[in-house]
């Protein structure tokens, strides 16, 4: 039998009122692409903030090739050959992309009192190359989409030439041709002897590139070496969530009632697009990564500046470029960065709530705060807040929680259309089909929501019609009896001429 890799032996983390882990065990064999799933809260992040010397274990030990290792620090883990990717990009925004991917370990030149700039962009290129040798090392990381910066994080680990990486969430912001290219240098990692700790909510991608895994719930292994050749993916499923999660037909509560309307729109990355959206109905929006689906978003709300073209709320004209104006018509989002653009982090759950609405909780400048906590009490319990502590920071919440705060915020702030821009990126299953029942319960209730994802099943699952963009237009209008993956992405990346049904 072939040696572990990497070896977790008891390992158990308390923290003050909470035990995160408890007694995990599992081994990664050499060369091997081992999932690690578990709802968010399970203990993933944790396990792997201890993998690589974030956190220190209060019980147990880590392995790696047989020998004990003491991680108390980052570079620990390097030194053992350990290389971490996260999901939160580890970026400084004003440093290039070969600076950023050097992070830490300089190169060096005159004897140490120089940074070696060139020989870091050297190879800088050399691992993107791998990857998408499209991104230049020398650009400003702020100028790189989210995606390209996800690379970039990938591509930083390649050069540490690491025996065991382990990836959190690594495709979160990456399309699927990206994600092809991505599974192709995971596999040939994989075929040099690296061991793969792949951690993913998209079950697709993980039965794809990965042979075995290690199911987590509560802190604990549920499942251990669970091989995926032989396994349902509704049965790994049911081992995170400790149920079975049931898949639904559609129903469409569209109406006849046109609700806002875009016509000519145009901004910086969006050119002359014309739709409509009906009361009740869930709009998709699929494209590529940098299609204009977000700029068109932006462009709805307020955020981004709109050159020409206009669009009106039930028949009157919307103010572009003015948040206020959106927000006063009726329109939330929710958007694609959560965690820079969503909310803010140091502030509670029921702060985050009520930003936009707060004149309702007050007067003369004195908060309400029985009205205030009572409509956040209403509210939070609607969109199943979990864990329900309304004075909790809303970083500490998981993701999929901190998204239905953000939905809370908008439904407070009494917004009639929805704008998701991404609404389950990093979030995992179990939160993923109660988003997608809230979706369906709001427009049930006469919201009209546009759903922008980079994953076409959700678009397909969500939506009553989608709109397919590419170079910042729309090039084809797809109703329910049209939707195919394969229909979608060849309008997407241009295998067919023809628009459909032009709004």
């Amino acid at each position: 039998m072939v040696a572990p890799r990497l070896a977790f032996e008891g390992i158990s983390k308390a923290f003050p009122g909470v035990k995160a882990l408890s007694d995990v065990s599992f081994e990664v064999r050499p060369g091997e692409i081992h999932a690690l799933l578990g709802e968010n809260g399970a203990g993933k992040s944790t396990l792997l903030r201890i993998l690589s010397g974030v956190f220190r274990p209060t019980e147990g030990e880590v392995k790696v090739d047989g020998v004990v290792q003491t991680l108390r620090k980052p570079e620990d883990a390097r030194r053992a050959g350990i290389a971490m990717i996260h999901q939160e990009l580890q970026q400084v925004p004003h440093l290039t992309v070969a600076q950023n991917m050097f992070l830490g370990h300089s190169l060096k030149r005159l004897g140490g009192l120089l940074v070696d700039r060139r020989e870091q962009e050297r190879r800088a290129a050399e691992a993107l190359a791998m990857i998408d040798p499209t991104i230049d090392p020398s650009a400003p990381i702020s100028t790189l989409k989210v995606a390209q910066r996800q690379v970039v994080e990938i591509a930083r680990a390649l050069l540490d030439k690491a025996k065991i990486i382990a990836m959190d969430e690594p495709t979160s912001s990456l399309t699927p041709s990206e994600f092809d290219r991505l599974a192709e240098v995971i596999e040939r990692l994989a075929a040099s002897g690296v061991s793969i700790i792949y951690v993913s909510h998209k079950m697709d991608e993980v039965f794809r590139v990965c042979e075995r895994a290690t199911v987590m719930r509560d802190g604990k292994v549920v499942g251990m070496g669970v091989d995926l050749r032989k396994t349902a993916q509704r049965d790994v499923i049911a081992m995170m969530v400790g149920r079975e999660l049931l898949s639904e037909a559609h129903h469409s509560h569209a109406t006849a009632t046109v609700c806002l309307e875009a016509r000519n729109l145009t901004t910086h990355r969006v050119r002359d697009v014309s739709f409509t959206l009906r009361k009740g109905e869930v709009l998709g929006v699929a494209g590529l990564v940098g299609s204009g689906r977000t700029e068109l978003l932006r462009a709805i709300s307020g955020a981004d500046r709109v050159t020409s073209g206009t669009v009106t709320v039930d028949g009157a004209p919307l103010a572009l470029s003015n948040p206020r104006a959106a927000i006063a018509a009726g329109i939330g989002l929710l958007p694609e960065e959560r965690k820079r653009e969503g909310i803010i982090p140091g502030r509670s759950v029921t702060s985050n709530m009520a930003l936009p609405s707060m004149a309702r909780f007050s007067r003369a400048g004195i908060i309400n705060h029985r009205k205030l906590n009572r409509t956040a009490e209403d509210l939070l319990k609607r969109v199943n807040l979990r864990p329900f502590l309304l004075d909790r920071q809303i970083k500490l919440f998981s993701g999929g929680n901190q998204q239905k705060a953000i939905i809370a915020r908008w439904l407070a702030a009494g917004s009639r259309i929805l704008l998701f821009d991404e609404p389950t990126r990093g979030i995992d299953v179990g939160a993923k089909s109660e988003i997608y029942h809230l979706i369906e319960d709001l427009a049930k209730e006469g919201h009209s929501i546009i759903v922008v994802s980079s994953e076409l099943l959700e678009v397909m699952r969500v939506a009553d019609r989608v709109l397919v963009m590419r170079d910042g237009a729309i090039v084809a209008e797809l109703g329910r009896d049209q939707l195919s993956e394969e229909t979608i992405v060849s309008h997407a990346v241009g295998n067919t001429g023809s628009r459909v049904g032009a709004a």
